[in-house]
C-alpha cells in the first residue's frame, strides 16, 4: 500500500469503520483517480459523510443528521418496487422503535431481518419527508442483526410510548400522553371531494403544550378535560410536532381519583407561559407556545412594507409570485428582528398586527412615509432606529433549522420587570471586582444609586 495514503485510510477506518462493507474506500479511491490529492480526499469524504460516528437513540433524531449509529427493533417492513430511469430497484420501509420512541425508515437495500428483530445501523442519516423525520438507510449504510439485544420485546414497543408533551418530537410516529384539552373549536373540511367535519385545539401538561387535531368525534370531551391519548399519530407542520388523532386513536377521560394525583391542572396548565432562556429554546428542535425576553439586536432586510400574492400569501417580488405568476399584490407589513438574552440569540418575525404595534405606526401611516421619502428603504431604516436596542418580551412559536431559531411571534410586550432587577442580575454575573464591590453595586442599584443612560 502506498505508504502516502496509509494515514488517510488509518483515519477514514478510526472514522467509519470497516472501508470496504461502508463504500468508503470506493469514495476515496475514485477522489484519487480524479488526481484530488490525498489529504483533500480525506476531508471531502469526512465532510460528506460526517466525520466521527454519534451513537444515537430514536428520541435524539433531527433533520439533517449524518453518518450516525442507532439500534432498533423493526416494528413494521414492507418493500414496494420503483422504477427510476436507471432501472427498476426496490424501496424497503417500516418502523424501528427503541424504548425512547419509533420512527420511520427507508432503505435501498434489503435488511438482515424481518418484523420483530433488533437490527445495528452504521452511517445512518436522516431527512425531511412528507414534513416527517425519516431515517434513511443508504448504500453505504452498514446494517447488521443483533441476536442478543436488551431492548424491550415487540410486544412494548408495537404499543403507543406515553410521553410528556414536551418530549413528543419529529422523529415519533404513534405516542400516547396524558393532558388536559385548553382550547378546543371545530370546522367544516373538504377531503377528498366530501365535509369532514374535524376537532383542533391544544393541550397543555406541567411541560409545555402541543396543538391537536383529531378526525373523530370527541364524545364528552370539552374545555377543561384531562384525557388519555393512545395511537395518536405525530404530524409535523412548518417544523412543529402536533398530535394527530385518527379513527385507530383511543381517547378517554382520566378519572378524577387519578386526575388528582396528576402534576397538573387545568388551571396550572392554563397559565401563561413563564420566559424561558434563548438557550432552553435553543436545546429544542421545536417549542409550542412559549416565551422569552430580550433586547432587539438587529432589525433584519425585509423587515417595513411588503407585498403579497392575493392567492397564497407569499411575498412577491416585482409583482411575480413564485407560484401563481404576474399577480396583483397586496400591501403587509412585518418586522424581522434578530432578539439577544445574553445567553444566546433567535430571529423573531412580527406579522402586520403585532408590527403596528411595536412600530407605533399603521400600515397605512408607514405607506405615507415611504412615498414622502424618495428613499425606498425609509420604512426599513426607520424601523431600525426605533427598534434596535429596545427590550421585549415575545410569546410564539419556535423551530430550529439550519440557520438557528426560527420564532414566530403572536403576541409582544413590554415587560413590567423593575429594570433595576435586570441590572443587578447582570451585574451578579458579570461578578465583583473586588472583594466586597458585588453587594455595594446591588446595595446602590435598589437605593437608586446606579443610573442607565
Amino acid at each position: 500500500m502506498d505508504e502516502k495514503i496509509t494515514p488517510h485510510l488509518e483515519e477514514l477506518t478510526r472514522a467509519f469503520g470497516d472501508l470496504e462493507k461502508t463504500g468508503i474506500r470506493a469514495e476515496f479511491e475514485k477522489l484519487l483517480a480524479f488526481r484530488v490529492p490525498p489529504d483533500v480526499a480525506k476531508e471531502s469524504i469526512l465532510r460528506k459523510f460526517g466525520g466521527k460516528r454519534k451513537v444515537l437513540k430514536v428520541k435524539d433524531l433531527s433533520n439533517n443528521l449524518k453518518n450516525f449509529e442507532i439500534t432498533g427493533r423493526i416494528l413494521d417492513l414492507g418493500e414496494k418496487s420503483i422504477r427510476p430511469q436507471e432501472g427498476p430497484s426496490t424501496l424497503y420501509t417500516g418502523v424501528l422503535a427503541d424504548e425512547t420512541g419509533s420512527v420511520m425508515f427507508s432503505s435501498w437495500k434489503e435488511l438482515p431481518g424481518s418484523v420483530g428483530d433488533v437490527i445495528n445501523i452504521k452511517n445512518a442519516y436522516t431527512r425531511i419527508w412528507q414534513n416527517r423525520i425519516r431515517l434513511s438507510i443508504g448504500e453505504q449504510s452498514l446494517v447488521s442483526k443483533i441476536l442478543d439485544s436488551v431492548l424491550p420485546p415487540l410486544s412494548e414497543l408495537s404499543g403507543s410510548q406515553t410521553k410528556k408533551l414536551i418530549d413528543i418530537g419529529a422523529a415519533d410516529f404513534s405516542v400516547g400522553t396524558v393532558a388536559c384539552v385548553l382550547q378546543l373549536s371545530h370546522r367544516e373540511v373538504l377531503v377528498r371531494g366530501r365535509q369532514s367535519r374535524i376537532v383542533s385545539g391544544v393541550l397543555a401538561d406541567e411541560t409545555g403544550r402541543l396543538s391537536f387535531t383529531a378526525w373523530i368525534e370527541l364524545a364528552g370531551i370539552d374545555i377543561g378535560s384531562i384525557i388519555r391519548i393512545e395511537g395518536a399519530q405525530v404530524r409535523m407542520f412548518r417544523g412543529m410536532p402536533s398530535v394527530n388523532i385518527l379513527s385507530g386513536t383511543k381517547v378517554s377521560s382520566v378519572e378524577p381519583e387519578e386526575a388528582g394525583k396528576l402534576a397538573f391542572t387545568f388551571e396550572s396548565a392554563g397559565k401563561d407561559p413563564v420566559p424561558l432562556k434563548i438557550e432552553k429554546i435553543d436545546s429544542r428542535d421545536s417549542m409550542f407556545d412559549v416565551a422569552a425576553a430580550g433586547n432587539v439586536v438587529s432589525v433584519r432586510p425585509g423587515s417595513g412594507i411588503i407585498s403579497r400574492c392575493p392567492e397564497c400569501g407569499r411575498v412577491v417580488q416585482k409583482a411575480n409570485c413564485r407560484v401563481h405568476g404576474k399577480v396583483e399584490s397586496v400591501r403587509d407589513m412585518r418586522i424581522k428582528a434578530v432578539l439577544d438574552d445574553g445567553t444566546g440569540s433567535m430571529s423573531v418575525m412580527f406579522p402586520r398586527e403585532l408590527a403596528e404595534i411595536i412600530y407605533g405606526k399603521t400600515l397605512e401611516e408607514a405607506e405615507q412615509l415611504m412615498f414622502s421619502d424618495i428613499f425606498k428603504d425609509a420604512v426599513y431604516e426607520d424601523l431600525r432606529r426605533f427598534l434596535t436596542g429596545r427590550y421585549l418580551a415575545v410569546r410564539g412559536n419556535s423551530s430550529k433549522g439550519e440557520y438557528g431559531i426560527s420564532f414566530v411571534a403572536e403576541n409582544a410586550w413590554v415587560p413590567e420587570d423593575d429594570l433595576a432587577v435586570r441590572v443587578v442580575e447582570l451585574l451578579r454575573r458579570l461578578g465583583p471586582d473586588e472583594e466586597g464591590y458585588g453587594q455595594d453595586r446591588d446595595s446602590q442599584v435598589s437605593s437608586g444609586g446606579v443610573g442607565l443612560a
